[in-house]
C-alpha cells in the first residue's frame, strides 16, 4: 500500500498537471482562435504558442516521471522518459527567456542605443530565435546524446541503487555539464527579468512622487507588472535550483524532501502560464469567454 505522502504527491502532480495542461491548452486555442480570423499570428502570440506547446509536454513527462518514481516503473522506460524531459524542459526554458527578452524590450524604458535598437526589431527576431532554440536543442540532444544517456542511466539507478554512481568517474561532470547547459537561457532570462524589476520600479516611484500622494490609475499597472515579473523570477529560480538538487542526488528516492522537489520543480511551467494569463488581459478576457461558450455549450 502506497505510503501517505505518496499519496499526496500524486494528488498534488495530477492538479498540477491539469493546471498546466488548462493553461497552456488555453492559451493555445486563444492565439488559434487569432490566427483563424485574422489569417496571421503576431509574434508576441507565436512564442506564447510554442511555450505552451513546450511546457503541454513538460508537464506530462514531469507527471510521468513522478508516477514512474511513485508506482516503481521500470527503468529502462523512466530513462527514456527523462531524456525527453531535458529536451523539452531545455526548449521550453529558452522559450521563457526570449519572452522574457520581449517584455523587456517592449517595457523597459532603458535609453541605450543597443536596447533600442532591441526595441525595434524584437517582433521580427522572435521567428528565429524560436528556430534558433529548437536547432540549439535538438543538436546538442543528438551530439550529446550519449552522454546525456549516460547521465539519465545513472540519475535514475543511482536513485534505484545508492552505489550505481561509482561506476563511472565522469558522473560529476556530467551533472555539472547538464546544469551549466541550462544555465545559460536561466542567465538570460534574469538580466531581463531583473532589468523590467528596475525600470518598472523606478518608473513606478517617479510617478507616484510627480503625484503628490495621490493615486495614478497607471501606477496599478505598474505594480502589477512587477509582481508578475517577481512571481516569474521566484519560479525560475525555484525552477533551477531544484533541478540542481535532484540531479545531486542528495535526497533519498520517494522521500518527503524528494518528492517536494519535484513538486516544486513541476510548479514553474504551470504556475508560470497561469501568471501570464493572469497579468493579459488579452488572454484573461479571451479565456473568460472560451469558459463561458464551454458552460453555455453544456
Amino acid at each position: 500500500m502506497l505510503e501517505f505522502n505518496l499519496i499526496i504527491h500524486c494528488f498534488f502532480s495530477t492538479i498540477q498537471l491539469l493546471i498546466g495542461v488548462l493553461a497552456n491548452g488555453l492559451i493555445l486555442v486563444v492565439n488559434g482562435t487569432e490566427l483563424i480570423k485574422q489569417r496571421k499570428m503576431v509574434p508576441l502570440a507565436l512564442l506564447l504558442s510554442c511555450l505552451a506547446i513546450a511546457r503541454i509536454c513538460l508537464q506530462s513527462v514531469i507527471f510521468y516521471i513522478s508516477l514512474a518514481i511513485v508506482l516503481w516503473i521500470e527503468v529502462p522506460l523512466l530513462i527514456e522518459s527523462f531524456l525527453i524531459f531535458m529536451f523539452v524542459n531545455e526548449l521550453g526554458l529558452w522559450f521563457a527567456s526570449w519572452l522574457g527578452v520581449f517584455y523587456c524590450a517592449k517595457i523597459a524604458p532603458i535609453a541605450h542605443p543597443l536596447f533600442f535598437w532591441l526595441k525595434m526589431r524584437i517582433s521580427k527576431l522572435v521567428p528565429w530565435l524560436i528556430l534558433g532554440s529548437l536547432l540549439h536543442a535538438s543538436i546538442l540532444s543528438v551530439f550529446l546524446n550519449k552522454h546525456m544517456w549516460v547521465l539519465s542511466q545513472q540519475v535514475v539507478l543511482g536513485f534505484f541503487s545508492p552505489n550505481a554512481t561509482t561506476q563511472i568517474k565522469e558522473m560529476p561532470t556530467l551533472q555539472i555539464a547538464f546544469l551549466v547547459r541550462l544555465s545559460l537561457p536561466l542567465l538570460i532570462f534574469l538580466v531581463s527579468a531583473l532589468l523590467v524589476i528596475f525600470s518598472l520600479g523606478r518608473h513606478t516611484w517617479q510617478m507616484r512622487n510627480m503625484a503628490m500622494g495621490t493615486r495614478v490609475p497607471s501606477t496599478g499597472v505598474h505594480v502589477r507588472s512587477l509582481l508578475s515579473v517577481l512571481s516569474f523570477l521566484v519560479l525560475c529560480v525555484s525552477h533551477y535550483m531544484t533541478a540542481a538538487l535532484l540531479s545531486s542526488q542528495i535526497f533519498q528516492l520517494r522521500s518527503l524532501m524528494f518528492l517536494f522537489c519535484v513538486w516544486v520543480f513541476g510548479s514553474f511551467p504551470s504556475g508560470h502560464s497561469m501568471i501570464l494569463i493572469l497579468g493579459s488581459p488579452k488572454l484573461k478576457q479571451n479565456a473568460k469567454e472560451l469558459l463561458l461558450r464551454g458552460r453555455c455549450c453544456k
